[in-house]
């Protein structure tokens, strides 16, 4: 996810904005388009393990989303970035925004429901906000945010149960989807530090970053996966719409809505995704969820917004 989550996106290198013309869609009904998109990853995730190895699904995943952004390079007639320096860092950044996040989630949801996954993911903010205090000097914080971080924290310890000695509760997948919540803002971090005022377009960088991931995943596939003895078309189907749809097509929605509407209103897509995530999981797939679930996401949500307040600047 961009700027605005994690989710199973990629976020939005800093750089110049790409042009855009006149908006085909309100801005709303993409900001909805997007919610739905990343919501429905964790589903897709879910349906593409159930036949395919988490390294398998992953790979497949950044390989469709790379070629969607491959066709919207060749349709803006954009090149990729030169310079080893800067494919030195895209390098990085592929890893922990992309490989490294995806194939966690993927691991994760070999053994937690997709809704439990999709709300670790929204814990994304919290962490970056935990991060920026210590990796960004100029990322002052306030009382509200240090609130907002704290509440964030204890709506994770409700998700989980805490009060129960955490009984039930796959300790393995839940702790996999919390470092993948962990890896997109140390990437971003990266990100800021490294590539900001880049003289190439965020689409660019983000077609290099994903290609680059795509690498890395088809040199650590065959290491440690064996192909499938078939080819089940329900689950090849889901990780083609995820790669395509919850990677590639998002990418492209993000970053008309930024342009549009500012990275504030476009981070509030973060606050949709598990809601739709979890209803997805319990509708389609018949998962289920403790009172604590909902309350405690409702929690997380909340600090996680008050983590995004910054104060008015002086005029």
């Amino acid at each position: 996810m961009s700027s605005v989550t994690a989710t199973t996106t990629t976020p939005v290198p800093s750089g110049p904005a790409p042009e855009a013309g006149r908006p085909r869609l309100d801005w709303r009904l993409r900001f909805g388009a997007l919610s739905l998109i990343w919501g429905f990853s964790f589903l897709l995730i879910k349906v593409g393990t159930q036949d395919y190895a988490p390294f398998q699904v992953t790979l497949g995943r950044l390989a469709f989303g790379t070629a969607v952004l491959a066709v919207a390079m060749a349709v803006r007639r954009e090149r990729l970035p030169r310079g080893a320096r800067t494919w030195g860092h895209l390098a990085v950044a592929g890893l922990l925004l992309n490989a490294l996040p995806f194939s966690l989630f993927a691991f994760a949801e070999l053994t937690i429901p997709s809704t439990l996954a999709g709300i670790c993911n929204a814990t994304s903010p919290l962490w970056g906000m935990a991060l920026s205090l210590v990796a960004l000097s100029e990322d002052r914080p306030t009382r509200v945010r240090v609130a907002g971080l704290g509440l964030g924290f204890l709506g994770v310890l409700t998700v989980l149960g805490a009060w129960q000695g955490f009984q039930g509760l796959d300790a393995r997948g839940t702790a996999l989807a919390l470092l993948a919540s962990l890896s997109y803002p140390v990437g971003w971090i990266y990100v800021r530090r490294t590539l900001a005022g880049s003289s190439h377009s965020n689409l660019s960088l983000t077609g290099g970053q994903l290609l680059l991931a795509t690498v890395q995943l088809a040199i650590v596939t065959p290491l440690f996966t064996t192909l499938p003895n078939g080819f089940a078309v329900g689950p090849l189907l889901a990780i083609a719409a995820l790669g395509t749809l919850g990677t590639g097509l998002a990418v492209l929605i993000q970053y008309g809505l930024v342009a549009e509407v500012g990275p504030t209103t476009g981070q509030m897509v973060t606050y949709f995704v598990p809601v739709i995530a979890a209803a997805a999981g319990i509708v389609l797939l018949g998962e289920t969820l403790t009172w604590s679930t909902p309350v405690g996401a409702a929690i997380v949500l909340a600090g996680a917004a008050l983590t995004q307040v910054r104060p008015k600047r002086p005029a």
